[in-house]
């Protein structure tokens, strides 16, 4: 049964649908085809947080170089090898891991559960601070354009960024890439210019950027020696390591890639790869060919833009000015949409998280738009508040945000090298496949701890505390749910046991033969979720509760696309499930002797599409009582409210507007599951 809805929209509601746009038919067989992305989107989509990285990677490594900008050759080399090893393992990672989720999935199903939610944890504040470092710095190179007397009001700019990012990512993936598309080539085609134009204009002096390197490597050693060279490059080169960040977000997005989705991840991974190696390796011997020096209130990459074009004119016009502005204008912009990385993956491991109870379930469920819109929401505003906390000052912000990277880069390097040793007798080329990993591994676990050690008293805590503090949240959810979980265990097996009533003899015995079903006579409809135990008590409790009222049964029940969707891409199989649920419920009342039908939908929202069913059911069968069971805490706390939706509450509140009747058949949770009053028919459907 699919009518139209029947309830009236309130006055936010049409508001809401005006800004987000009109909901997806999840019916629709070209739907998958619609919202998932080819190649080149996805290395837009997923890819502009690790391109943009070069914006202050790069920035941050060379800076620390100082005098010594002679090991910007051997870093540039490092950067661009370092990028092509940790995209070859997530390639890898791909292949063995089709269905997405990244580091999560892989450390949760390789190292444990307990490793998977530290993985888990340390991306969902990786991608918060995505957002917030893409939002800070995209701030900064804007503001380096405009007269210092307006910089108060970067941090007002930057949250209403958020905002509308929040508003695009709400209405669907594919159109918020889509309107990123031509801010990413703007980015990409100066970017290759001021590259390949900086490099090939030193060309013709290369023979002595080779002496001048070779004696500045010679002149380095005898001043601080080799020890103290290496441990100035390794430290600049850890520095650098938010050069690095993003480069996960193919293997955690490949849910949201175009079928064949292996093919398409790892094609979008080459295009990342190059791209990146290209651009953070050539930014910097660009700054050592241009011998660039940090200007106050400026990025290295716009006093670079500067030395390369700012003397450029045509005719007496400036052309070199307009260039470095529109360079610059176009890394702001692309530093601004990279947050749609943590907009796209961040929903989807807490997706990923609710599904194995870490999170609240909620987090799992899509909108109408078929979109994760709590994940959305609730990332826009942790985002909001760490920007707010560290006041956008971007040095703490990528200190932050690399620790966390470089945590799920090792251990998701981890699980995999523990996968191929696992997989050595039935894999021929796991010696070779392991040795990158190995290799990996080794490279991100060192910028790691440097990192740490350098950064610890200017942000390295706040991280690593923010990320323990979430981890310990999630076991906290987790067991919660575990416990509620052991004690509706307990419920249905007292439930079995009962046996005081002759109905649910009949269950077992006697059939009683079945009357045709009368529309026009008194009817309960009964919301039900999956067959079970407990589902069946629901019909019995009403039986109980109210002896020879009902002539006829309907079951009705909504089958909620969530996450999953994404995996799979069809809700063939949800509808298959569901109907064949209700046909179960159908046949226990057959046995009763009650005449029984059903009635379901698929859908996103349990509560609007049941509150709507129940008003299609009321017209077709006009004497019709509702009924639904709902979990109820003996001494419910807020925390209970967060973590459990008051379904059946929140569908009465709804269907009363349409002056329909409708029964709560309460399940109550005390503390001790021994004392559990269970009456007969309490549906539970956690959520």
């Amino acid at each position: 049964m699919n009518g139209k809805r029947q309830l009236p929209q309130t006055l936010s509601e049409r508001i809401w649908h005006r800004l987000l746009g009109r909901a997806r038919d999840p019916h629709d067989p070209n739907l998958a085809h619609q919202l998932s992305l080819v190649a080149f989107l996805a290395w837009v989509g997923l890819g502009v947080d690790g391109l943009s990285s070069s914006a202050y990677g790069p920035d941050e490594a060379f800076r620390v170089l100082g005098q010594h900008s002679y090991l910007a050759v051997a870093l540039a080399l490092a950067t661009a090898f370092t990028v092509c090893i940790i995209s070859f393992a997530y390639g890898k990672l791909i292949e063995h891991f089709p269905h997405g989720g990244g580091g999560y999935v892989v450390a949760t199903q390789i190292l444990g559960k307990s490793a998977g939610v530290v993985s888990g944890c340390a991306l969902l504040v990786d991608y918060i601070l995505t957002i917030t470092v893409s939002i800070a710095s995209g701030g900064d190179a804007v503001f380096s354009l405009i007269p210092v007397h307006y910089h108060h009001l970067k941090l007002p700019i930057e949250f209403i960024a958020i905002l509308f990012l929040i508003l695009m990512n709400l209405r669907g993936l594919k159109e918020s890439v889509a309107i990123i598309v031509p801010f990413f080539m703007l980015f990409v085609v100066t970017h290759i210019i001021l590259i390949f134009g900086g490099i090939g204009s030193h060309l013709s002096a290369f023979p002595q950027l080779v002496d001048s390197t070779i004696t500045g490597f010679h002149t380095g050693a005898s001043t601080i020696g080799n020890w103290g060279l290496f441990l100035l490059f390794l430290r600049a080169y850890s520095m650098g390591g938010g050069t690095y960040t993003g480069i996960e977000a193919v293997s955690n997005g490949v849910a949201s890639l175009r079928e064949p989705r292996v093919v398409t991840a790892k094609k979008t991974m080459l295009y990342l790869t190059v791209s990146l190696s290209i651009t953070a390796g050539g930014l910097l011997l660009c700054y050592m060919l241009f011998n660039v020096h940090p200007v106050p209130g400026k990025t290295l990459n716009a006093v670079l833009a500067h030395s390369f074009a700012g003397h450029w004119t045509v005719k007496g016009f400036s052309v070199g000015s307009w260039f470095v502005f529109i360079t610059i204008l176009s890394e702001s912009i692309l530093l601004l949409v990279a947050a749609q990385t943590g907009f796209i993956d961040g929903p989807r491991v807490m997706a990923n998280m609710a599904v194995d109870s870490w999170l609240p379930r909620k987090f799992s469920s899509l909108s109408d738009r078929l979109t994760m819109q709590n994940g959305i929401i609730l990332m826009g505003l942790a985002a909001m508040g760490t920007l707010f906390f560290t006041r956008g000052r971007i040095g703490i912000l990528v200190v932050m945000y690399s620790i966390n990277v470089f945590i799920t880069f090792s251990m998701s390097q981890l699980a995999m090298i523990r996968f191929w040793i696992q997989s050595r007798k039935t894999q021929k080329s796991w010696k070779r496949d392991i040795t990158v990993h190995i290799i990996a591994f080794l490279l991100c676990f060192t910028i790691l701890w440097i990192m740490i050690i350098e950064k610890f008293a200017e942000g390295a805590w706040a991280t690593i505390l923010l990320t323990a503090g979430c981890v310990l949240l999630c076991v906290i959810i987790r067991n919660h749910y575990r416990k509620i979980g052991l004690r509706i265990k307990h419920i249905e097996i007292k439930v079995k046991q009962v046996t005081s009533h002759p109905e649910k003899n009949a269950l077992n015995h006697k059939v009683k033969p079945v009357p045709m079903f009368d529309p026009n006579k008194p009817t309960a409809a009964i919301l039900v979720g999956g067959y079970s135990r407990l589902g069946r008590r629901s019909l019995l409790a009403v039986l109980r509760f109210f002896p020879n009222t009902f002539y006829n049964i309907v079951f009705v029940s909504i089958g909620v696309i969530n996450s999953e969707f994404f995996k799979k891409g069809e809700v063939d199989t949800l509808e298959r499930r569901t109907e064949e649920t209700l046909k179960g419920y159908c046949s226990v009342a057959n046995r009763l002797g009650l005449p029984a039908k059903y009635a379901f939908r698929i859908g996103t929202d349990v509560v609007n599409e049941a509150s709507e069913l129940c008003v299609d059911v009321s017209k077709q069968y006009p004497h019709s009582i509702f009924f639904a069971g709902e979990l109820i805490f003996e001494n419910p706390s807020w925390f209970d409210r967060i973590l459990h939706n008051e379904t059946a509450y929140a569908i009465q509140r709804q269907i009363r507007f349409a002056g329909l009747p409708m029964v709560i058949l309460p399940l109550v949770l005390h503390e001790n599951s021994e004392n559990e009053n269970n009456h007969p028919g309490k549906e539970v459907k956690l959520q």
